[in-house]
């Protein structure tokens, strides 16, 4: 292992502690909000330390966030709409990141251009076609529609990394699985799939953050309170006390943490999962 000089690793634990600054910072921030019982408008000033420790902002926050609509159904509608586009996303992009890395079709690399050129263009370019195409569906209110428009935005990156990670793998693998009588079918579910799963977990992942954080498109295709998720839920309360809303702010940082929980449970038990996948593919190499 190369050695390094003492200025060399006084330098980068300087870098490391501005990093680690600059990443703890906004959410401690946040965590001040949620717990400072004293804030009743913006604040206007920063604090280390909530003035007044409260955790009303929590308990009220669990009752109705959001008008009369509770935080089980908006805990719900989120998780739904979310692991539904992931899943979605993975299935469906799973079979074409595949198709893209192992064979050869007029167009492939047409269809690529066209998947990276999907992934790279803002969401605004496609909210007038769906809504139009959803609406003809007669399901554009509904979460079904949420589910299928993050589904379709979250799939090409999907389709880019789970392509890459099929790439990886080398075709002596399949050819041998090939010899001893397995099918293509066969093949892809039992040699294939497994050794790609790590990278398949990460963009199951993103898919599930994408469509989890977003709530832009979602005002444009829900009209019921019923329908609404966490993420619109955190975005309507900003609108509401930047327009003088009577509810205090640490009812948003409160709402902010509570959503964070799910997201960080997730990434733990996901990413003990991608750690024993990598050191048991690491052993047996």
């Amino acid at each position: 292992m190369r050695r390094i000089s003492v200025l060399q690793q006084l330098l980068t634990q300087l870098a490391l502690f501005a990093v680690g600054i600059f990443v703890i910072l906004p959410i401690w921030g946040m965590a001040r909000l949620a717990f400072d019982g004293s804030l009743k408008g913006r604040p206007t000033e920063f604090q280390v330390l909530p003035r007044v420790w409260s955790f009303a902002p929590f308990l009220q926050v669990l009752d109705k966030p959001y008008q009369s609509v509770n935080f089980a159904t908006l805990l719900k509608n989120s998780l739904l709409v979310s692991f539904g586009a992931a899943l979605i996303a993975i299935i469906l992009g799973m079979s074409l990141a595949y198709a893209f890395a192992r064979y050869h079709f007029p167009a492939r690399q047409v269809g690529l251009f066209a998947l990276l050129l999907t992934a790279v263009l803002p969401p605004v370019a496609f909210m007038t076609p769906l809504y139009v195409i959803l609406s003809l569906m007669k399901i554009r209110t509904t979460l079904l529609a949420l589910v299928i428009v993050y589904a379709a935005f979250a799939m090409p990156f999907c389709i880019w990394n789970m392509r890459a990670a099929f790439q990886a793998i080398p075709k002596e693998v399949e050819e041998a699985a090939f010899l001893d009588g397995a099918g293509d079918l066969t093949s892809f579910l039992f040699i294939t799939l497994p050794l790609a799963l790590p990278s398949i977990a990460v963009a199951g992942l993103i898919a599930f953050l994408m469509a989890y954080s977003e709530f832009t498109l979602g005002w444009l295709f829900v009209d019921k309170a019923a329908n609404v998720t966490l993420a619109m839920s955190i975005y309507a309360i900003v609108q509401t006390q930047y327009l003088g809303g009577a509810q205090p702010w640490s009812y948003l940082g409160s709402l902010a943490i509570i959503m964070s929980i799910p997201v960080v449970v997730i990434f733990l038990i996901f990413q003990r999962t991608l750690l024993d996948r990598m050191m048991f593919g690491s052993i047996d190499d």
